[in-house]
């Protein structure tokens, strides 16, 4: 008798018990393998999806951009990305200026909203915003189409399934985000400034003039590599969540809603590993009195 058998004769109890509980914990990580392969044949099918699905690709980035249905209503995600980064920018004018003016230094605020939007708030708010509204309706369509049997339809016929399903939604994100986030970023550059200079009434030659020092390109340029990256990750993520899902209609809502918390997750992880590479030693910025 092997030595597993004789454990198990003399320990049949503690035997189970890690038996079940290596295999819980061992879950996350066959979840993050099964993850981590689907984005490898995601990637690898996309130079199939141009040559092959150019015309479903077209057809995406302009689903994703202006929305159909009542997303297209409300202008789709350009609109709502707008809106959102809008509002984030006057939070961080207001926080910003209630925050600056107890030390009475509230002329800064240009250089607050210079730094923290690009760096931090227009690129966690944007991956946000993209997973709830492009993600998690990718999930839902890709999960409506698993439990109704398509996309086995799809492989019988012969169709690439990944590669028209998941690989074509990825180059879509990927395509559409760069203008989302300029225009994005563009609102959060403004609500700053309308909400010190005309709330406020700080010289708006005042606020231009630290915003203006402070604003780095290559703090833009990093920003938009940022939200690429993010991109990738929801666009990946919630097709892999919808291409797998499995349990009816109740099995598509679990998928949406796993797939929204690992974004959200994920974005934030994405950001914060992002901004410790390129500002954890030094932060690109010298300011002196």
């Amino acid at each position: 008798m092997t030595t597993a058998g004789v454990l198990s004769a003399r320990f049949p109890r503690a035997v189970a018990n890690f038996r079940r509980y290596s295999a819980v914990a061992a879950r996350p990580l066959d979840e993050a393998g099964n993850l981590g392969w689907f984005a490898l044949i995601g990637a690898r099918d996309v130079a199939w999806a141009l040559t092959r699905y150019r015309t479903e690709v077209l057809r995406l980035i302009a689903q994703v951009g202006l929305g159909t249905g009542a997303m297209a209503v409300v202008g789709g995600t350009a609109v709502i990305i707008a809106f959102v980064t809008l509002s984030a920018g006057s939070l961080v004018a207001l926080q910003g200026f209630a925050s600056l003016s107890q030390i009475g230094i509230q002329a800064l605020l240009g250089f607050v909203a210079a730094l923290i939007n690009v760096r931090l708030v227009a690129p966690v708010v944007t991956g946000i915003v993209l997973a709830a509204t492009v993600g998690a309706g990718a999930t839902a369509e890709l999960g409506a189409m698993r439990i109704s049997e398509e996309i086995d339809a799809l492989e019988v016929m012969g169709i690439n399934s990944m590669a028209y399903l998941v690989s074509t939604r990825v180059l879509a994100g990927l395509a559409v985000i760069i203008p989302l986030y300029a225009v994005g970023l563009i609102m959060s550059f403004l609500a700053p400034q309308v909400v010190t200079t005309v709330l406020y009434g700080q010289a708006n030659g005042t606020y231009e003039h630290y915003f203006r020092t402070f604003l780095r390109p290559d703090d833009v340029f990093w920003s938009f590599v940022e939200v690429i990256i993010v991109a990738a990750v929801v666009m990946l993520s919630h097709c892999y969540y919808g291409y797998r899902a499995s349990g009816g209609p109740v099995g598509v809502g679990a998928a949406v809603g796993q797939s929204m918390r690992f974004s959200l997750v994920s974005t934030n992880v994405v950001i914060l590993l992002a901004e410790m590479a390129l500002y954890g030693v030094n932060p690109n910025f010298n300011f002196t009195v």
